[in-house]
């Protein structure tokens, strides 16, 4: 059975940095995408960046430039470095890895202080 399993979130003032990481448990054969999302607070959740197999990305314009994504395929493990941090960026963060389905992480907290 996969599993993804993040970590990496916590609690930051306005302007600092975390990074994050979610990595799969099990076997999961040709990951197509990986990605990050985020759910507000009392909202929908929303895409943040995805990155594909070769390296291509795509990024929410709220967090262009001050996000990267990045994934290491030996490890099935994809990255969400986050800089200048702002309150509203706060949210529970999941991972999402796309091959023959979807598969979603339990999510992390991310919690901006002001």
């Amino acid at each position: 059975q996969v599993q993804l399993v993040e970590s990496g979130g916590g609690l930051v003032q306005a302007g600092g940095s975390l990074r994050l990481s979610c990595a799969a448990s099990g076997s999961i054969f040709s990951i197509n995408v990986m990605g990050w999302y985020r759910q507000p607070p009392g909202k929908q959740r929303e895409l943040v960046a995805t990155i594909s197999n070769g390296g291509s990305t795509n990024y929410a314009e709220s967090v262009k430039g001050r996000f990267t994504i990045s994934r290491d395929n030996a490890k099935n493990t994809v990255y969400l470095q986050m800089n200048s941090l702002k309150p509203e960026d706060t949210a529970v963060y999941f991972c999402k890895f796309t091959s023959s389905w979807d598969y979603w992480g339990q999510g992390t907290q991310v919690t901006v202080s002001s």
